[in-house]
């Protein structure tokens, strides 16, 4: 069977990994769900692999590819991305 050819999910998964607000996205759930301190975690943990394993396991992937061709995995992505977005709107709102 033939690799699984990413198309405009996987794109833009890559693109969102690439992007610095969305690791500090990243970084700041992360201590508020484990309840962790900005000594304990700062700022510009996740780098763009991290960000990338992240995805990977949320949407529970091996390949962001697999997100044009997996239902489950796209609904997962897009409920990441929209609540992205509400937390990039707030701290636009915030600066």
């Amino acid at each position: 069977m033939p690799p699984v050819k990413g198309g405009r999910l996987a794109r833009t998964a890559a693109m969102l990994c690439q992007d610095e607000l969305f690791r500090l996205y990243l970084d700041r759930r992360k201590r508020h769900k484990f309840g962790l301190t900005p000594s304990q975690l700062p700022d510009g943990t996740h780098n763009e692999q991290d960000a990338r394993d992240w995805l990977c396991q949320a949407c529970r992937i091996e390949s962001r590819a697999e997100l044009d061709h997996n239902p489950y995995a796209a609904a997962t992505f897009k409920g990441i991305r929209a609540r992205y977005g509400r937390w990039r709107a707030t701290q636009r709102s915030q600066a």
